[in-house]
């Protein structure tokens, strides 16, 4: 456990422009940012005890926000 902010752009350091881009063109790559955002912040706060969940809820928000990561990543690949 880190509990370090995993945010898109410390994720994808060389992909800001895209990134800003596919946000503004692409609606559903915009919802995944979103979604990623959101997930990633249940995470980090679940990681730092802000929030008590169980550690089987915090492992499926972790793959869960893999999981975002990886289509993201692949919608940056694509693009």
């Amino acid at each position: 456990m880190s509990n370090t902010p995993h945010t898109l752009h410390e994720e994808f350091p060389a992909e800001v422009e895209k990134i800003s881009a596919l946000k503004v063109a692409n609606a559903h790559f915009a919802r995944l940012l979103d979604e990623y955002d959101a997930v990633n912040d249940q995470v980090h706060r679940a990681e730092a005890r802000v929030d008590a969940v169980t550690e089987d809820h915090e492992a499926e928000l972790r793959r869960k926000r893999s999981h975002l990561k990886d289509e993201i990543a692949r919608m940056l690949r694509a693009a």
